[in-house]
Parts: structure tokens; sequence; C-alpha cells
């Protein structure tokens, strides 16, 4: 790009910022009009809750802003590329999506929309995709460099399926070709794809691997999704606990993410999780507990009560056997037989807990909905907890400015 068009691009960011959503939305609405069987691609729920639009906004102005440097955006186009690669996005994706935003831009701006802006962003997209394709085509290398590792949707056989609580079911996923699968580094996600007929549409949703990382299968433990509007998220989740039993066929891409424990954590770590927030989580402990982790391992965990504690016993065991392991549990609505075993009432709070003990140099991983991470991180930070020793995982498109 010259200097003039990062000009350009920076002067727009004041639109961006004011309008960002509303070009996301004609954006895709655009799209998918031209392109309806992309709509077998993207998530349709997060569509209809706009989370999807949000994200994109969010993204485009990030890179406005950074345009002089895109490259200290690395760290946002790892994650987004992990997600990406997970759900099968390939350079061809990027061609159509290019031409669509672009003329997006033209038709919403529509006067304002001179010749020289139009040439910016066009040349700032195909940055943009060169870089984001690019890093993308690593990931996908990594995955076929791992042992036993794949690209694209494999099928995969439910060999068991078990409830863990009174809305989260396990499911034990191993390949239907009898092979192995690559070890995932515990945190990582699964893409799994599944026939809406509701929506007459394929579509995907991502879910964490609770199992400690094997090359024999992945366990993901789903949660059921009550209420009235059930969006397509929910209703996968759902059509796994209502339709899906042991022998189905399921495809599923291979393990993908960066919310994963370093190689070398060589310091206490504190898994802070909220309801089905707890799987990656779950991951994580019991590969520090395989790995012999020499320092302080805590969990705090917040759910409603205890019929929807999953794998209360399970961690329970874990960590009886491992003489460092610290658990705190908060209940919205504890019994008095809970209390008196020493759960905590009400909302998650590090505050209330006086004997815990927040290491300034420990790892805190943080996972649960959107309001239940900003205020546990928001209040790791008021204790004095560096921002760059929280990490965190947001399910669906991240709409979360924390870092």
């Amino acid at each position: 790009m010259t200097t003039d068009q990062k000009a350009l691009i920076t002067a727009t960011v004041p639109i961006l910022k004011e309008n960002g959503v509303l070009l996301t939305k004609y954006f895709y609405n655009r799209m998918f009009t031209h392109h309806p069987e992309l709509k077998n691609l993207f998530n349709m729920g997060n569509q209809k809750s706009d989370k999807q639009q949000t994200a994109l906004a969010l993204a485009v102005l990030a890179y406005a802003e950074n345009i002089a440097n895109p490259l200290v955006l690395l760290p946002v186009v790892d994650r987004i590329g992990h997600k990406h690669v997970s759900l099968d996005i390939r350079p061809e994706h990027y061609i159509i999506v290019g031409k669509h935003l672009i003329a997006s831009i033209q038709e919403v701006l529509g006067e304002a929309a001179t010749p020289a802006i139009v040439g910016a962003w066009t040349a700032a997209y195909q940055q943009l995709a060169a870089l984001m394709s690019g890093h993308e085509a690593g990931i996908f290398q990594q995955k076929i460099n791992t042992k036993y590792g794949w690209t694209g949707w494999r099928p995969f056989v439910v060999q068991k399926k078990i409830a863990e609580s009174d809305e989260i079911t396990s499911f034990y996923l191993y390949p239907s070709d009898g092979g192995k699968v690559a070890k995932h580094q515990a945190g990582q996600f699964i893409s799994l794809r599944t026939f809406l007929p509701e929506l007459k549409l394929n579509q995907a949703r991502q879910y964490s691997i609770s199992s400690a990382p094997n090359h024999d299968y992945y366990r993901i433990s789903v949660k059921r999704e009550l209420g009235q509007e059930i969006d397509t998220n929910g209703m996968i989740s759902n059509r796994l606990h209502d339709h899906v039993h042991s022998g189905n066929i399921l495809e599923i891409t291979a393990p993908a993410g960066n919310f994963v424990l370093a190689d070398d954590l060589d310091a206490p770590v504190t898994l802070i999780s909220g309801g089905v927030g707890l799987t990656p989580l779950l991951s994580m402990l019991q590969s520090l507990i395989a790995n012999e982790h020499q320092h302080q391992i805590t969990w705090l965990h917040g759910c409603r009560n205890e019929n929807v504690h999953a794998f209360k016993q399970h961690v329970e065991e874990i960590g009886s056997e491992f003489p460092n392991f610290n658990q705190y549990t908060f209940y919205n609505e504890p019994t008095e037989t809970n209390k008196r075993a020493g759960i905590y009432e009400g909302f998650l709070d590090i505050a209330v807990i006086p004997q815990l003990n927040l290491d300034l140099n420990g790892h805190y991983f943080v996972c649960g909905p959107p309001v239940f991470i900003k205020k546990q991180y928001q209040d790791l930070v008021s204790a004095g907890i560096s921002k760059d020793r929280i990490y965190f995982e947001e399910f669906g498109p991240q709409v979360l400015l924390l870092n």
C-alpha cells in the first residue's frame, strides 16, 4: 500500500466507529444474497444475534487503526486464523468476501466512496487477505505435520454418550475409519458439522475438548440450551442431546485454538470457569496433573446449583490425588448441605475467598459467558495481576475488548 492509501484508510476510522456494524450487516446480507451456499459455512445463529457482524466490524476497525503496522494485530490474526482453519475456510473464500466487502463500502458510503477511497480499501483488503490466508496456510500445514493430523472434515462415530449433569452431556468421538487422532493441546476446540432440518442448512459449531490429550478419541461436553428463543448454536447443541446417539456419525475438523497451556508453564496456575466454560479448563487440569505440574493448581468454578455442576466428582477425585490442588465453588442456589460443605453462595467473586492466594507470577485461565469473563478479568487486574498473565476464551466470535 502507498502512504496516501494508508492515510485514506486512517481517515475512515471515524466512519467505521460510527457505522461499522451497519456496514458489516449490509455486507453479510449482500454476500448471502449472491452466495446462499455460504450459509452452510457461516454460523447463522451468530448472524441472527449480530455477534458476527459486531466481531467483523471490530476487526475491520482494528485493522484500519493499525494500517501503518498491521503486524501488531498478529495475536488477533492467530486467534481468528484458528477459527477459520477449524471451519475449513480456504483462500477462495477470501476472494468472495473481498468482492462483496468492497462493493458494500461503495454502496453504503455512496458518493463519499470516491475512487481513491475504494482503491485504498481494495489494496488494504488484499493486504489483509494475504496476511490472513498466509497465516492460515501455516496452521493448515501444522495440522498435516502433526502426528495423525488431518485437514478438512472427517467422519467420527459417537461411541459413548454420558450425562454429566442435568444440562451437560459428553460425547466420545472416535474416527469412523478406525484410525488415530492428533493429540490436542489442552484448551483447544474442534468444529462439529451437522444438518439442521429447521434451517435446511449444514451448520457448524465449535466445542472445547474436555478430555485429556490422547491419540484415540475426543470428548466434547455439550450444554442443552433452554428457553423460547433458541439460536442456531442452541439448535445444534440440542440436536446432539435429542437426536445423536451411540453409533451415529458426525463430521469434525482437527483441534484448533490458541487458548492453551504453554509447554513450559513453570508457575502456579489458576483456572476460573463459569457454567459450561469448565470444558477447556478440565482438559487443562488433566494435562497439568498428567505432566506432574510442580506448582499450585487452583480451580474456581461458578454455576447455578449442584444439579448443573458437571464433572464435580471427577474434579474432586483428580484433586484428591494432587497435593497442590485447591478448589473453590460458587452456586447461585446452594442448599444448606452445600454451604456446610464449603460452597460459596452467589456469583463467583475472588474477593470473598480469604485464603485465596493470587500469585503475581502465576497464570490465570478464564472461560465462561462474556459477563463472567469481564468480571473475573477486571477483578484479577484490580488484585494486581498483570494483564499478560490472564488468558480467556470467549465462545463464539470475540467481541470482548479486554487485552
